[in-house]
């Protein structure tokens, strides 16, 4: 019998249901599983053949044979290579670690990754990014860079003295964040959430900026410069806050007029119980639409460092009257709606943008006068304030919404198909109380098998995302803009 070595730390097993150990055994110098704790966890059948010198462990229709005397596996007759033989102790037959990521993972129904430097074996449809951190500190910049692959979408923002970079994942695999402080970064680590990295700033820091690029594969690049003060402050100073957009401080990464907007929110149609279109192969559209909401909202806090929020981040029902009222009460610059279209002829396709049309509605100049009411004060007299009705909070913004439409349109047309009547009006109600300028984008047709297709893509989605930052940037430029 192999002679046994002392205890090596467990792997950890990840999945959809939560994280469980996985013990390992050092035997002959190797790190093994035993193979009754993977039958456990991934419902394999082994069964030992010792007139053959074989064992055969069956996984779904796939049949793996182990050879008891060589390094060796089987699979549909492919010879694969293992670091060792199987090895018993007691009445357990034991594996290299290795047998999980060269016969077991690409052989299983569902998804088995073995991640030997972190000590994981991902299980099933779990979303973990690996993340890798560089520091450097330059002159008063110190830059971190994250290297995240596969590609993630995520968010950068500041939470008082610290950045916190969210990633679209249910976890990261981020094994080795460790920084030497500077002036301006303390640490550097995951977070309070597992889907987050989190940057403890330094005493002199002053403000941030960030941006991506891409990475080797289907990697990505972040890359967070964390700009000094100028001046040291006084002891038992908090670190300064980044200035708001417009403000003084460092430029943004994107040249933006100072009239950039603040907040925008994003509303991802539908949710809950109301699933929206269908396509064909079951893509729903509630789920297109908060995907890209997703990758928007991370898209514009990374690129252009403004305040975002998104009517649902989640799969629930919200009335469309709710939706504009988030957006009204936050005083949002911006309200963008998506959605995804459907027709009943399976020909039809490509994206549109609609504005309100308000047939018949009364200018924004004349319902405010109308609406103009005197209300008492402290101390005596009166003061007017501007009420607006619901139903015609758009109408003052009709100019700016038809401008903020045009410069959808116009970046979608670089990006992604465009339907012959890509710019229109509709009296779409989740437009009609919106106080700002409002667009409701339909960015492409479900009921078309070529673009539910296209629509359930991450290259699809992101081009629609990238095309909506592009507008953002365009239609706040432009001349004439608020």
């Amino acid at each position: 019998m192999p002679a046994q070595q002392p205890a090596a730390a467990p792997y950890t097993v990840v999945s959809k249901e939560g994280r469980r150990p996985l013990p390992v055994r050092n035997i002959g110098g190797q790190e093994m599983f035993a193979l009754d704790d993977l039958a456990r966890l991934f419902g394999l059948t082994v069964r030992e053949d010792a007139a053959a010198g074989a064992i055969t462990v069956t996984s779904g229709a796939e049949t793996i044979v182990l050879s008891l005397q060589q390094p060796l596996a089987s699979i549909a007759g492919r010879m694969i290579s293992l670091p060792a033989a199987p090895a018993r102790e007691g009445r357990s037959w034991y594996v290299p670690v290795d047998f999980v990521g060269r016969a077991l993972g690409p052989g299983a129904t569902a998804r088995i990754e073995l991640r030997k430097a972190s000590r994981l074996v991902l299980s099933g449809d779990i979303r973990m990014p690996r993340v890798a951190a560089r520091v450097e500190p330059l002159g008063s910049v110190t830059r971190v860079t994250l290297d995240v692959a596969p590609a993630t979408p995520h968010a950068v923002a500041q939470d008082g003295a610290r950045l916190v970079i969210r990633f679209d994942a249910d976890a990261l695999d981020a094994p080795d964040l460790r920084a030497a402080p500077t002036e301006t970064l303390q640490n550097i680590r995951v977070g309070d959430a597992p889907q987050a990295i989190t940057i403890d700033l330094g005493p002199r820091f002053a403000s941030f900026r960030a941006s991506d690029q891409a990475g080797a594969g289907n990697a990505l690049r972040i890359v967070i410069d964390l700009m000094a003060q100028t001046e040291t402050p006084a002891p038992g100073t908090a670190p300064a806050t980044v200035p708001p957009p417009g403000a003084a401080g460092p430029p943004p990464l994107l040249d933006l007029p100072t009239a950039a907007p603040r907040t925008i929110v994003i509303d991802a149609g539908h949710g809950g119980d109301d699933t929206g279109a269908r396509g064909a192969q079951g893509t729903l559209e509630k789920n297109v639409t908060l995907a890209v909401a997703r990758r928007l909202k991370a898209a514009l806090e990374a690129r252009l460092g403004v305040r975002v929020l998104l009517t649902r981040d989640g799969d629930q029902p919200v009335p469309a009257d709710q939706r504009a009222a988030l957006a009204n009460n936050n005083k949002a610059d911006l309200f963008i709606s998506l959605h995804a279209n459907a027709s009943l002829r399976p020909s039809v396709s490509g994206a549109e943008v609609y504005y309100l049309g308000l047939q018949g509605a009364e200018s924004g100049d004349a319902s405010a006068a109308r609406a103009a009411e005197a209300l008492p004060i402290v101390g005596g007299g009166t003061r007017e304030i501007e009420i607006t009705p619901w139903e015609t909070a758009q109408a003052r913004h009709l100019e700016q919404s038809a401008g903020l439409a045009r410069a959808v349109a116009a970046a979608l047309r670089d990006r992604v198909p465009l339907n012959a009547r890509a710019l229109q009006q509709a009296p779409f109600r989740v437009l009609v109380g919106a106080n700002m300028p409002a667009v409701l984008v339909e960015m492409g047709f479900l009921t078309n098998a070529p673009q539910e297709r296209q629509l359930a893509s991450d290259e699809y989605q992101n081009a629609v995302a990238q095309a909506l930052l592009d507008a953002i940037v365009r239609f706040r430029g432009s001349a004439g803009t608020p």
